[in-house]
């Protein structure tokens, strides 16, 4: 890989880091809160997926960019990404493994 890509990977990390809160997880948290917390991280994982997959997006009905806009889709992505959170498996095999840890 050139030094330019990873100079792009590590300038994408870095810009993914500074924008989403990464949950802390406790390995010796009770069941139901580390599920929780397994979730929440799982919701992170959903949300940077739908960010990434979405960045270049254009607008269907018009070609002006609302000053909203992005902070609109933003909230969408986030709320998407908390109501499948629980649903894709890294949540679930995460939780298995941190319960077995302890």
């Amino acid at each position: 890989m050139s030094r330019y890509g990873l100079d792009s990977i590590n300038a994408q990390a870095m810009q993914v880091a500074q924008q989403h809160t990464i949950p802390k997880i406790d390995p010796k948290a009770e069941d139901k809160a580390l599920r929780e917390q397994t979730d929440a991280f799982e919701s992170v994982i959903i949300k940077m997926m739908l960010d990434n997959a979405m960045k270049d997006e254009q607008s269907l009905f018009t070609s002006q960019n609302d000053p909203g806009d992005k902070i609109y889709k933003s909230m969408y992505r986030d709320e998407l990404s908390k109501a499948g959170a629980g649903s894709f498996g890294f949540s679930q095999m995460l939780y298995d493994y941190l319960s077995q840890k302890s």
